[in-house]
């Protein structure tokens, strides 16, 4: 069941990794909202029907999608399209257009049907953050790839603490390149009037940090939220400057909430 985020106060304020920063911008599924878990449940239902339909000729391609590594490595950060390609591309299977085309709306449909259903929450320790970069008067975007991000925002409570959101849709629109380029990235700056060398990227994924090292943003941050995993090391291999496990570590101050 969806919970509202926690009031506000104001005794937070900024670690001092993010006090040169003059913009932030925040990745939408599994920074700020935990949708990532409904993204990666929708992706695996629908690959592994795939799968069983089309099993690939190697064996030990036919195992089924994997929620962490397969979501994390293959379509974490990605457009649907881009994800489900690099997934079957990945798996020897046919990944002709009509194919992806298939498996992405099965996908859609699936995840829609599971938000209509659940819901998304916003992470607490993200909305502190937020709550005390808008204090400190740091000018805060939202970017997603997918064309859900602004619903997912309102139904969390969150859309309001953003000056700016660039979604899928405005993505597609524009003709901006998908993750690992930079381009979603440099358009939420340009639309925050800050250049990407004074600004702060916040991601979980591999091609996000990525777009953030090659867009020449002055901070990327990871979120680790995979406990057990090499997943932090994986980040900053990919361009991280620094790996978080929740984004309340960024502010001191105030009690957690």
């Amino acid at each position: 069941m969806h919970r509202p985020p926690a009031p506000e106060t104001s005794d937070d304020t900024l670690a001092p990794a993010l006090r040169d920063v003059r913009a932030v911008v925040f990745d939408t599924d599994g920074v700020i909202t935990d949708s990532a878990r409904v993204h990666a449940a929708a992706w695996k239902t629908a690959f592994d029907a795939h799968l069983r339909a089309h099993p690939p000729e190697d064996p030990d391609r036919r195992r089924p999608f994997d929620v962490r590594d397969d979501y994390l490595r293959h379509v974490d950060g990605k457009s649907r399209l881009d994800g489900a390609a690099a997934f079957l591309a990945a798996r020897g299977i046919d990944a002709s257009d009509e194919t992806v085309r298939a498996v992405a709306a099965e996908k859609e449909r699936l995840f829609a049907e599971r938000l209509r259903e659940h819901g998304v929450d916003a992470y607490p320790g993200t909305v502190r953050l937020v709550r005390a970069l808008r204090r400190a008067g740091v000018p805060r975007a939202a970017a997603s790839a997918s064309r859900h991000a602004g619903e997912l925002l309102s139904r969390a409570g969150v859309l309001d603490l953003f000056d700016v959101l660039v979604d899928g849709g405005e993505a597609a629109r524009l003709g901006l390149a998908g993750k690992p380029e930079p381009d979603l990235f440099l358009e939420a700056v340009r639309r925050l009037g800050v250049g990407a060398g004074r600004a702060a990227v916040v991601e979980d994924a591999l091609a996000g940090v990525e777009a953030g090292r090659r867009g020449g943003f002055a901070l990327v941050v990871g979120v680790d939220r995979a406990a057990g995993t090499d997943t932090g090391a994986r980040l900053l291999r990919h361009g991280a400057d620094i790996v978080v496990r929740d984004l309340a570590e960024l502010v001191v101050g105030g009690a957690p909430k």
